[in-house]
């Protein structure tokens, strides 16, 4: 049997933790607390964990400060819990890379869909599906077992999870960049509508609106920028979508 799923639960309401971590160990999750953002760190420095439920609203350090240093870190996925719920807190809790937004207080069972959601997501997110593309032009015969897809110059590695601008520096992806960019990759040169977009990203079981893709495109776009050129990769199509434009190819990367 594989071990139980680790989650880790940040807040600084003690009876919320204990609701919390109580609930989910009986639906098979391994379940450790942190208090504030300080002691979730030490946490993080001692073990792995596969998503954290992270509180915006907490003495001291807040939720949102917390979720931007681990995306700089490259922490595991997030879905926040907060007790304002307005779309405008939602947007900007995902905009600043959560993957997911309750307003509290919430049902145990609803969260409890929420991580599962999240954790299939990341899981599918890890394993690189079929890409109907031509292969590039002078690309290496397949020597390994990780499918890179090149585009304008870049390398999205879909093993890895790792992009690469044109001088071969690493560019870091959220989760949701990720998967954002994945799909349009997959899909080049058609529109695509924020619906579509939606279901590629989030999941077709998603109730995140329309706005949610805008924000992770804008974040997108300036992520794939290199040096002075603009060249315009994702093009708006007014009352559509969106269109990724530059042909792409892949080519199996090395191990």
């Amino acid at each position: 049997m594989s071990p139980p799923t680790r989650i880790l639960i940040v807040d600084d309401d003690e009876g919320i933790r204990s609701l919390v971590s109580s609930f989910l160990e009986k639906h098979g999750f391994q379940v450790d607390t942190a208090g504030d953002p300080m002691e979730m760190r030490r946490k993080l420095a001692q073990s792995q964990f596969a998503l954290i439920v992270l509180d915006v609203m907490m003495p001291g350090e807040d939720g949102l400060t917390a979720l931007k240093a681990l995306q700089k870190s490259g922490g595991p996925p997030v879905i926040m819990l907060s007790a304002v719920g307005t779309d405008i807190d939602r947007i900007v809790g995902l905009e600043v890379g959560a993957e997911d937004y309750l307003a509290k207080p919430c049902n145990p069972r609803e969260l409890l869909a929420r991580i599962r959601t999240v954790l299939r997501r990341t899981s599918a997110a890890a394993t690189p599906a079929a890409i109907a593309t031509t292969p590039q032009a002078g690309a290496p015969a397949a020597s390994g077992d990780a499918l890179a897809l090149h585009f304008a110059g870049w390398r999205l590695d879909l093993m890895s999870r790792l992009l690469h601008d044109p001088s071969d520096t690493e560019v870091a992806l959220s989760d949701g960049e990720f998967r954002l960019l994945r799909a349009f990759l997959q899909h080049p040169r058609r529109v695509l509508t924020r619906n579509q977009l939606l279901d590629y990203v989030l999941g077709s079981d998603s109730e995140a609106c329309d706005r949610v893709i805008d924000v992770q495109i804008s974040r997108l776009r300036r992520k794939l920028v290199f040096g002075k050129d603009r060249t315009e990769l994702i093009r708006t199509v007014r009352s559509e979508g969106y269109m990724f434009m530059p042909p792409v190819s892949r080519a199996e990367t090395a191990s």
